[in-house]
């Protein structure tokens, strides 16, 4: 059993052609075929720009112990 996994292209037809070389005897075999459409490469360019959003808390005291107080109140 041989697992190949390749990226091939379909024409404006319609078709996929495939010629695949193997290292099998001749025979029959059995093909299991999956098509997936790949990404294409284009870049994402972000739909909105969060930076008005961004801050920084300036704590004072021990963050570690003010957590394990809130959590032992539960």
């Amino acid at each position: 059993m041989e697992v190949l996994k390749l990226t091939s292209t379909i024409d404006s037809s319609g078709q996929l052609r495939l010629d695949i070389p193997t290292a099998l005897s001749s025979g029959n075999v059995d093909i299991v075929l999956i098509l997936n459409p790949t990404a294409s490469k284009v870049s994402a360019t972000p739909t909105y720009d969060f930076s008005d959003l961004v801050g920084r808390l300036n704590w004072q005291g021990d963050a570690v112990a003010m957590q394990r107080t809130l959590r032992d109140e539960w």
